[in-house]
């Protein structure tokens, strides 16, 4: 079975998505909570294992590797681009058994990531997975039919559930 791996451009993706951009404009810090947060139910749903990269080039400090909402999020290193990043993650990932698709509508990053031998999903493209991806699970919800009490009440006759009542009462 091929493991499918998709690495996202957190920034390019916040500035792609309309509703992302408007929130950015806002509060940066809740564009990327709320990516975040889509991209792990994505991961839940889809079955792909979702790593989302953020640039943190001008933020002094070693970037890091954090887990949120089960998700792998990196942050770079001071002075090294997301790009450069998401290249070394393409390079590690990339292997037998697997596939890797990088989300981003950065046209460089696209032919470069290509040319190391993975695929390239533009934000656009990602949005509208994230939106069926959504439906389906609207669907889901919605089909399923509540699950059927199984009380234990209801398997006594109507002899002991008064019996009982009577003594639950203190008669």
């Amino acid at each position: 079975m091929i493991q499918e791996i998709l690495i996202v451009d957190g920034y390019n993706i916040i500035g792609s998505w309309p509703e992302l951009q408007k929130l950015k404009e806002i509060r940066l810090e809740e564009a990327r909570d709320r990516l975040i947060e889509t991209m792990a139910e994505y991961q839940s749903f889809s079955g792909m294992k979702v790593i989302v990269v953020f640039d943190a080039y001008y933020v002094p400090g070693l970037g890091g590797k954090y887990l949120q909402s089960k998700l792998p999020v990196y942050y770079t290193k001071e002075k090294e681009t997301a790009d450069e990043l998401i290249e070394r993650l393409v390079t590690g990932h990339i292997g037998r058994r697997k596939q890797v698709y990088v989300a981003t509508s950065d046209m460089t990053e696209q032919h470069v990531i290509f040319g190391k031998g993975a695929l390239r999903i533009p934000a656009s493209e990602l949005l509208v997975k994230v939106r069926q991806i959504r439906q389906e699970i609207r669907r889901t919800i919605d089909t399923e039919a509540p699950p059927k009490r199984n009380s234990f009440d209801s398997r006594l006759s109507g002899d002991i559930r008064d019996q009982l009542e009577k003594w639950r009462r203190g008669n």
